[in-house]
């Protein structure tokens, strides 16, 4: 298992961490899943500051979608063979 840190928006992590899609549009949905499929996700753990706070801040390329409010993550993954 590898694991990387990359910004993922904020709005998709009840969905990444708790699997709450209530709020997501299936537009939305089908770009999270992309992305997780296609990067083999096995977990999504947000970088927590010393007092346990998220820190978000704007990023132009998140790791997926439009240009928003992200938080770093750790992100846990296994490298899905191509078919």
């Amino acid at each position: 298992m590898e694991k990387t840190i990359e910004k993922i928006p904020t709005w998709s992590l009840c969905y990444l961490v708790n699997g709450d899609a209530s709020g997501l549009t299936e537009e939305e949905l089908q770009t999270i899943d992309r992305w997780y499929k296609d990067m083999g996700v096995q977990v999504v753990s947000p970088v927590m500051d010393s007092e346990c706070n998220l820190q978000p801040y704007f990023s132009p390329c998140p790791a997926f979608g439009l240009p928003t409010e992200v938080v770093d993550c750790d992100i846990f993954y296994i490298q899905p063979t191509k078919q």
